[in-house]
């Protein structure tokens, strides 16, 4: 049986689309029919629509963004499935403007392939388009791996970053470029201390011993490659911040942007505390965090666990993230702390 209220498994998806479109509808329509999310007063100076999507599972992405000075539109797949092509292309036509549609695509095979069947049949029709790969996850990195890393929290601070610039009427090729700077100064890892719960079995997803970690997680409930022993997080968060900080080369010039990100099974206290100790981390490298934000931003279901993502900032990616949006699950207030 499984352990979330829902009619059935298989309509859980379904009736919280259709619930998310009533709660919200002021700022977004649903397309029951072709499968997407698309903003219903989109800015009037952008001249390329922006699309993304992804399975369901974890809200508030992508859906959550679609809104003012973020996304014009999203596509959710089934639980932790990628959408289909045809929910992509219905989209990217909806929104395109006079410089074609941008796709911003978090890095798994099922994404890949779904949003270029669906980027090579806008461009049969004439449309221009482009893509921007999302690839943040340091746990995936690998040069044994061909997938290459996997998309995870970047993707919030992308579809945010872009979004401003889009309102200020870039094109695609500038917007294309700046999508890829943003993913290659951000890094993000995960942990977690149980798994999510499956909506189909009401089981977990794989099983922890008593007193470990799964370190370096995915938000599909892929196994890390290393199982740890429970501490303290300040020893935690001293792991993760290292490799996160060497692999971006945060030093004493560096203002990063920090995500604490949820992963929909661990509280606000926790969270908080999570990102006291990161900036203390930052701190001592002398990389104290220009923004930070806290919250439910990418979850796996009710996975118990949090991922930090850190965005090496410019000024001029800093003036775009503190840039107006009003997409739904945007928080209000992101300015300097």
């Amino acid at each position: 049986m499984s352990l979330y209220f829902a009619n059935a498994p298989d309509e859980l998806v379904d009736d919280a689309l259709a619930g998310y479109a009533l709660a919200h509808a002021d700022a977004v329509r649903w397309d029951e029919r072709d499968g997407f999310l698309r903003v219903l007063r989109p800015a009037p100076a952008r001249r390329v629509g922006l699309v993304s999507g992804g399975g369901s599972g974890h809200e508030p992405l992508h859906l959550g963004y679609v809104g003012p000075g973020m996304l014009d539109a999203a596509c959710p797949g089934r639980v932790f499935a990628s959408p289909h092509n045809r929910q992509v292309l219905a989209a990217a036509r909806a929104v395109a403007r006079e410089d074609g549609v941008l796709l911003l695509v978090k890095n798994y095979t099922g994404d890949r392939i779904n949003f270029g069947i669906a980027a090579e049949r806008l461009a049969h029709e004439g449309v221009r388009c482009g893509r921007v790969l999302i690839d943040d996850d340091l746990a995936s990195q690998s040069e044994d791996s061909a997938a290459g890393r996997r998309g995870t929290g970047a993707a919030v601070l992308v579809e945010k970053i872009l979004g401003a610039a889009a309102d200020e009427g870039r094109g695609l090729a500038e917007l294309e470029a700046l999508g890829a700077s943003v993913v290659a100064r951000c890094r993000s890892l995960a942990v977690a201390s149980a798994a999510h719960t499956s909506p189909v079995t009401g089981q977990p997803a794989f099983a922890l011993d008593p007193g470990t970690l799964e370190y370096g997680v995915g938000i599909h409930g892929e196994r890390a490659r290393r199982t740890v022993s429970t501490r303290s997080l300040r020893d935690l968060a001293e792991e993760m911040v290292g490799s996160l900080g060497d692999a971006l080369g945060l030093g004493a010039t560096s203002r990063p942007i920090v995500l604490v990100n949820g992963l929909g099974g661990v509280t606000r206290l926790e969270l908080y505390a999570v990102l006291r100790e990161v900036a203390r981390l930052l701190d001592k490298r002398g990389a104290a965090p220009a923004r930070t934000l806290v919250g439910d931003f990418v979850t796996a279901l009710d996975m118990r666990g949090f991922s930090v993502t850190l965005l090496d900032a410019d000024d001029e990616t800093l003036r775009l993230y503190d840039a107006p949006a009003a997409a739904p699950a945007w928080p209000g207030h992101t300015g300097p702390p």
